[in-house]
């Protein structure tokens, strides 16, 4: 059997995988069917940003384990609702031992949820605001290995997104947080060559219809 490549790892099932989905049967699912996979759905946008807030300083896997009790204290992550949460919902969140307890992150995801509303409004959908600081072929290398994803812990896209949410007030939006949603929601494939759901990915990706901005949507985010 051929030596697999860094960052590869063959599962029981004998399919290649990126390593990290390996590590827990939770992942393996999510790799599988999500990691990747161009979203354009509002409320799965929202919910994953708001999710790699709470991740700060944790794993993705203590999120993922979480992710149901979070879907349930937030209302699903329904935009409006959560926009509307007051002092009583964070108290709420603060005493619901199934999510992370960080008063920081609670009410930054309220202020996020008031924040994606006014997109809403300027862009006709947050799908289409995300979507138009997907990079550029030329941006991206040519071949994704473990060292190359090593080095993409952030980018010039990920770091435009983050600032342009900063400067909209959104909160928990650093530059590495915004490249692991740009990752997760299929706005870049970084799964490594060799991995089995990378063609799968890329196959998704050029049949996705990318969501159109309104004419409201800021030029200079156009002319990215």
């Amino acid at each position: 059997m051929a030596r697999l490549a860094r960052g590869l790892a063959r599962g029981d099932d004998g399919v290649v995988r990126c390593f990290w989905a390996e590590s827990d049967p939770l992942y393996t699912g999510y790799h599988d069917e999500e990691w990747g996979f161009p979203v354009a759905d509002d409320r799965r946008l929202f919910e994953k940003i708001c999710l790699e807030g709470f991740q700060a300083g944790l794993s993705w896997l203590t999120i993922l384990r979480k992710r149901e009790a979070f879907r349930r204290a937030f209302r699903r992550f329904d935009i409006d609702a959560v926009a509307r949460f007051g002092a009583r919902d964070v108290a709420r969140l603060l005493g619901d031992a199934g999510i992370v307890r960080h008063r920081g992150k609670i009410e930054s995801t309220i202020n996020n949820a008031r924040r994606a509303r006014e997109l809403v409004r300027q862009n006709g959908s947050l799908a289409a605001f995300f979507w138009s600081f997907e990079p550029a072929a030329m941006q991206r290398p040519k071949r994704v290995t473990w060292p190359v994803l090593l080095s993409l812990a952030k980018t010039p896209a990920s770091t435009a997104l983050s600032q342009e949410l900063r400067k909209r007030g959104w909160t928990f939006v650093g530059p590495t947080t915004a490249y692991a949603f740009m990752q997760a929601m299929g706005l870049v494939n970084d799964h490594i060559e060799g991995c089995a759901v990378r063609e799968r990915v890329e196959w998704a990706r050029a049949r996705f219809r990318r969501p159109m901005p309104s004419p409201a949507a800021m030029p200079s985010r156009a002319a990215r």
